[in-house]
């Protein structure tokens, strides 16, 4: 699978040429920061596959495990694009609003759960975990 976008403004472009490790919406405060809103639907993909054209701005957290996580974004627009994890640096999870075709997101689980708002209305489908979902 070719998954391709960007951000707003066009000024990062990115593809990756893998088929996703895993769909998931992330609930946890810094995801629900980092995107205004109740979770950050988010595409895995082996980070050796992702392509980049442009330059992001990164903004390092220390997430729940220690670790660090670096959020990427576009730094004309401001344009979530992607977050990389320090704890599992073979991976990049690409934000599936900045996805040229963000219908492909079908999440097949929603973690931190825990943080999750009481107004936010998760899929029934969906595996829940309190935390993360790889340890």
């Amino acid at each position: 699978m070719s998954l391709t976008g960007g951000c707003a403004c066009r000024a990062v472009r990115y593809e990756a040429e893998a088929d996703p490790v895993l769909m998931l919406n992330c609930h946890c405060r810094d995801c629900q920061r980092a995107t205004g809103s109740a979770y950050a639907a988010l595409v895995v993909v082996p980070k050796a596959t992702v392509r980049v054209q442009g330059t992001v701005k990164q903004h390092e957290v220390v997430g729940g495990s220690g670790k660090l996580v670096w959020r990427e974004f576009c730094p004309s627009c401001g344009n979530p694009v992607s977050i990389r994890l320090e704890k599992m640096p073979g991976i990049v999870a690409l934000a599936a609003s900045s996805l040229d075709d963000p219908s492909i997101h079908n999440p097949r689980a929603e973690v931190f759960t825990e943080s999750a708002q009481p107004w936010d209305r998760m899929l029934e489908a969906t595996e829940k975990h309190a935390r993360g979902i790889m340890k």
